[in-house]
Formats: structure tokens, sequence, C-alpha cells
């Protein structure tokens, strides 16, 4: 029987990452209709910021599941660390689905997307364009012990750096680090889904280091879910197996 996948993304009052989300969804059911295998149900959802908690969409999408004759929901998280949303909050709201749900279908929760193997690739790929530059990979960060170890094996095998919003290192040290060994030209990839609140605020903050450091040249790479192709690709790798 074909299994349905929910693709759970954080949520934001910001419109962009909702667009970004709809644009995202409808490439993917678009891979989904070419497909030649028997292929399932899919629908996005959100952790916060949504009329509805998560267990309750997972429950509604779940139901939709069962009538198209589906034994399965497989929960992907839209996420690039695992952080406490992966690893807690997302668990949890599955727990309290299936609750609900008994035995009438199972809910998996699925690899989160910044543990597909092609990510690098594609990390890779916009570094390329200023292969030339010292690099930067900024993170939102977060406090949970061993979340960011993902990131940084990233970066060391991409010859990055990284920095983080929320926690140290911060994108100031790391460029006054780089500065400090003679690099001239410094740019900066947003670890992060889509263009929203944080992102303005990294581009504004550059700004501000463009004026404190006049002899260094910045340059601020999109956030990875800027090809929306891309990305896409990366999510039906993980459905269509």
């Amino acid at each position: 029987m074909p299994s349905a996948y929910l693709l759970v993304s954080h949520g934001s009052r910001d419109p962009r990452p909702e667009i970004a989300m709809q644009q995202l969804a409808g490439l993917i059911r678009d891979k989904i209709q070419n497909s030649n295998k028997q292929q399932n149900l899919f629908e996005i959802a959100y952790l916060e910021l949504s009329p509805e908690p998560l267990h309750v969409q997972i429950e509604q999408f779940a139901a939709s599941a069962v009538a198209a004759n589906c034994n399965r929901v497989k929960v992907i998280p839209l996420f690039l660390l695992p952080g406490v949303h992966v690893m807690k909050d997302i668990p949890d709201e599955i727990t309290l689905a299936q609750a609900a749900l008994g035995q009438k279908i199972i809910v998996d929760q699925e690899a989160y997307i910044g543990a597909h193997p092609n990510l690098e690739s594609l990390i890779a790929k916009q570094m390329a364009t200023k292969n030339t530059a010292a690099w930067i990979l900024l993170a939102h960060g977060s406090r949970r012990p061993g979340s960011q170890q993902p990131l940084e094996a990233m970066a060391e095998n991409l010859g990055a750096i990284t920095a983080y919003w929320s926690v140290a290192p911060s994108l100031e040290s790391r460029v006054k680090e780089s500065i400090a060994v003679s690099k001239r030209e410094i740019a900066i990839l947003p670890y992060f889904l889509f263009p929203g609140g944080i992102t303005d605020a990294i581009a504004q903050s550059i700004e501000t280091l463009k004026l404190q450091f006049p002899l260094v040249n910045f340059h601020l790479a999109q956030p990875l879910g800027a090809n929306t192709a891309d990305l896409a690709q990366l999510i039906w790798d993980l459905i269509d197996t």
C-alpha cells in the first residue's frame, strides 16, 4: 500500500516562507503526477503559527490518507539542523496524533531535510560562484547539545567556517577572525531555507560590517531554498524511494 507524505515546516508570520512553501509543494506534486510509480498523497503542515496544532493537522491528513488506501503517513521535517523542533517538538506532536488515530494508520517521522546527503552538493554549487572568498555558513543556532555538529562537519568538508545568529560564535566575530588572517573577500551563506525576518536582519548586519570594514568585499548569498527546484528535488529524493 502507498504511503502519504506530510512536509512540516516551522511556520512564520512573514508571508514569504508561506509563498515559498506553496511553490515547493506545487513542484513536488508535479513530480508525483509525472512519476510512473503508484504515488501517494502529499501535503504541507506547520509546527507553529497555524490555526491548528501540528498533531491535529497530522490527524486530518491521516484521515485523507486512510480514505486513499494509504497505510502510513511519513512526516518529513523541513528543518536544517537536529534542534529541539526535530528531536522533541515534532515527535511529541506525532505521538499525540498516533494516540488519537489508534491502529487506523501508522505515523512515522522521516529524516529532516538537513540530513540529506545531497545538501552539501547544493551548498558547494552556491560557493562555487565565489570560489576566491572566505565562506561563512551562518545558521540560526541552538543550545541543544550536538545540534550544530552536522553543520560543523559540513563546513569543514567545504572549506568554510560557521557562525550563528542566536549563539556564539557570531557573524561579526567570524568576520574579524577572517580579516585577522588577511581575508579581504568574505561571502556569507544564510543557512536558512527561505527569506524572512532573520535573513533581512542578516542583510542589515552585513551593511553595518561594510561600514566597519570598508576594505573588505562582502558577498551575501541567497538562502538555501531560494532555488525552489533544487529544494524540491531533495524532498523528491526522500519520497521517490
